[in-house]
């Protein structure tokens, strides 16, 4: 399991949370302080498209015109923080998010 949260971020820091007592330990690899490789770029984006941004961060909020207009993948690589996060993989297996279905999913009780 690899986690890609923001260690600022307090659903991230609740999933990781949730995670561990669920008996799960995952990678974590922060999105800021570590960085994402171009792989894993385009595997989240390959994943989630557009769905990826979190057009309701101040990250996006202070972009300039011309950086919203970048395609998904080089946004994510310019400003790591505009993507929505927690992002979760399992075994080749995507989730977006904190929300009752992907808790369910990594069997978390929620």
């Amino acid at each position: 399991m690899n986690l890609y949260p923001l260690r600022t971020c307090d659903t991230c820091r609740k999933a990781l949370a949730e995670l561990r007592a669920a008996g799960h330990d995952p990678t974590v690899t922060d999105i800021r302080a570590d960085g994402l490789s171009p792989a894993q770029i385009d595997a989240i984006v390959a994943a989630f498209g557009d769905d990826a941004i979190n057009r309701r961060s101040a990250t996006w909020r202070n972009l300039s015109d011309d950086d919203r207009a970048l395609p998904p993948g080089d946004l994510i690589a310019a400003h790591p923080t505009v993507m929505k996060r927690p992002v979760i993989e399992v075994d080749g297996v995507w989730y977006l998010g904190w929300d009752a279905d992907v808790r369910a999913a990594l069997g978390v009780a929620g």
